[in-house]
């Protein structure tokens, strides 16, 4: 999205193949944006190509992509273009409010086509005049929130600021920064602040050339399996952004050896090494709200984890958990009663009991890429057989994650 709105042509390697990404550049394409990909056993380049972005003739179909839809929303806002946002069925049932409210909060008009705070919604073009710079104090910390906002100050050039009760994951204040952006981050116990403030020149996104680290969120599923297995691996060329990485501390509580080996930092984001050694039982944990912005997308994998565990876990404080792919929530609850799991379902979280398994049966993916791989990680414990609806769902994030398993379990 940034490089579709620098200043020149950016060149991405190392790009995620997942039908997300796929997806953001098909509509970015659709507004005017030139992509081209070069796909090889190494990896995936992208080659992207500014233009002066335009209205959207046809519907911007952003398929299962949450990210898409909503950061998307930040850049057409301030960039003062239009066009309908809308999405499969699984995105339709997703909340856009959060987002719709500080953008219209900033001048712009965004209307729902069908049910309110859903998609699809209609970005109406701004025909003059600039947007309103926004202080926002959000209850929820979001990136995506987050990122809508700076997008569209950046790129109207207003100020903006939002104050978060916790910091999420923040590439997009790494990648902005890294593009000649000024963004300013501070943090303290009271949670974070993030503001822009524009020079008198303007602020201009500068092209990107960056080989793009190794995704942590998807490598998690790598280390989980092999917690489950017992066995040793080592994960190189990784993000080490300390936004993304906490889960690595509840391995570590666990009873697992982590080994951070810091590489390189690229476009902002530290890189490193990861060397983990299971331990021979794994210990229970207790994920509290204060912990749950910096472990939203591991939660699945730490839910079935527990189940591992020699004791019993719990995740308190998770409602968002209800609103993303799924009720994820619900649907890690009634998938671990399926497959043999002791687990309570709480309004906000769940409770774990945790044993020895095996854990044999059929669990439902439901179309949601995090909970398939999930359930895929258990299934490799010894003793387990666990078959599973609509694997391939995993591809919206991890393409390669079912071959990557296999060889892992060889």
């Amino acid at each position: 999205m940034l490089a579709a709105v620098a200043d020149g042509a950016s060149r991405l390697t190392n790009l995620g193949g997942g039908a997300d990404v796929r997806t953001t550049a098909a509509v970015l394409e659709a507004l005017g944006a030139g992509m081209e990909f070069d796909e090889s056993p190494e990896g995936i380049t992208a080659n992207v190509r500014p233009a002066v972005l335009s209205s959207a003739k046809e519907t911007l179909h952003c398929q299962n992509s949450g990210t898409t839809a909503r950061l998307l929303a930040g850049i057409m806002v301030g960039l003062g273009i239009g066009g309908v946002l809308d999405g499969d069925a699984s995105l339709r049932r997703r909340p856009m409010r959060r987002v719709v409210y500080p953008l219209q909060a900033m001048g712009a008009q965004v209307e729902y086509l069908g049910r309110a705070d859903r998609l699809p919604m209609k970005i109406s073009p701004r025909a003059s005049g600039r947007l309103r710079a926004l202080r926002q104090r959000s209850r929820i910390p979001s990136a995506q929130v987050k990122s809508a906002i700076l997008l569209a100050g950046v790129l109207d050039g207003v100020p903006v600021e939002i104050r978060e009760p916790a910091r999420s994951r923040d590439h997009t204040e790494r990648l902005l920064a890294a593009a000649g952006v000024p963004v300013h981050v501070s943090a303290d116990g009271a949670g974070a602040r993030i503001a822009f403030d524009p020079p008198p020149d303007g602020a201009v996104v500068r092209s990107l050339h960056l080989e793009i680290p190794g995704d942590s969120s998807s490598a998690a599923f790598m280390l989980g399996a092999a917690l489950l297995l017992r066995r040793p691996i080592r994960i190189d060329g990784v993000s080490d952004n300390p936004t993304r990485t906490a889960f690595l501390e509840v391995f570590s509580e666990m009873g697992a050896t982590i080994e951070r080996k810091s590489e390189e930092v690229r476009a902002g984001e530290p890189v490193a090494s990861w060397v983990m050694v299971p331990p021979d039982r794994l210990a229970p944990f207790t994920v509290k709200s204060d912990r749950v912005a910096a472990l939203i997308d591991e939660l699945p994998l730490l839910a079935i984890l527990a189940a591992r565990a020699d004791g019993e876990s719990t995740i308190r404080g998770a409602e968002e958990l209800r609103v993303k792919e799924s009720d994820r929530i619900a649907l890690l609850a009634s998938n671990l009663e399926r497959v043999g799991g002791g687990v309570e379902e709480h309004p906000d979280g769940l409770t774990v009991r945790g044993g020895q398994g095996p854990f044999i049966g059929h669990a439902s993916a439901a179309g949601d890429h995090r909970t398939a791989m999930a359930f895929g990680v258990l299934g490799v414990s010894p003793g387990s057989r666990i078959s599973l609806e609509d694997p391939q769902c995993a591809g919206v994030s991890y393409p390669s994650f079912w071959k990557d398993l296999e060889r892992l379990t060889q």
